[in-house]
């Protein structure tokens, strides 16, 4: 019953939307607005940039929401649109590259003595870390299930480059999260 009754108030969300009403494009932004900024956050590091992008995503949305055919979830597209405008602004503004040198890490760390100490922030951070190439890629696999064919065409790479950025960054955040562990214990010792 509340699916049905959330689906009805979203398709009525959508149709004021798709008649420019005010009212209807502000519940829609208020609705979805905290979890559009923080995947725009995963990508733009910083906060004015990313809210800039969290805009143009709605401007954007407000504009192609025709284009929703209730194929999926609306969340699910409102997230590509979110997610394509961020890398929109990354090859704009950051002149997006792709790093190659990167450390191997020496050991696996302990994971489960890691998941007992490390917040979501925390690890949201270390992700956050990454070079700006590592973590789109990481983003786009890891987080918002893209596959390496989709990576590579919306980042005009080869799918090799993008299954590379992905290895070097699980490589890169295994080597921190192994410095995060050994300090841990040090603290603890």
């Amino acid at each position: 019953m509340g699916f049905q009754i959330y689906r009805a108030k979203e398709t009525e969300l959508i149709d004021g939307c798709l008649r420019q009403n005010r009212q209807a494009q502000q519940s829609l932004y208020q609705h979805y607005a905290g979890k559009m900024y923080a995947l725009c956050c995963r990508y733009v590091k910083d906060r004015m940039e990313a809210e800039d992008v969290l805009v143009m995503s709605f401007t954007k949305i407000f504009e192609r929401i025709g284009q929703y055919k209730g194929d999926g979830s609306f969340e699910g597209w409102i997230r590509r649109v979110v997610v394509n405008e961020s890398l929109t602004y990354l090859r704009k503004h950051k002149n997006m590259y792709l790093e190659t040198d990167i450390e191997e890490a020496a050991y696996e760390p302990d994971y489960q003595r890691l998941e007992n100490e490390l917040e979501v922030s925390d690890l949201m951070k270390l992700i956050a870390s990454l070079p700006v190439g590592y973590r789109t890629v990481f983003n786009m696999y890891a987080i918002d299930g893209y596959n390496h064919k989709e990576i590579a065409e919306q980042l005009g790479i080869s799918e090799n480059t993008s299954k590379s950025q992905l290895s070097r960054a699980r490589t890169l955040l295994q080597k921190r999260l192994t410095e995060i562990e050994n300090e841990t214990v040090r603290k603890t010792n």
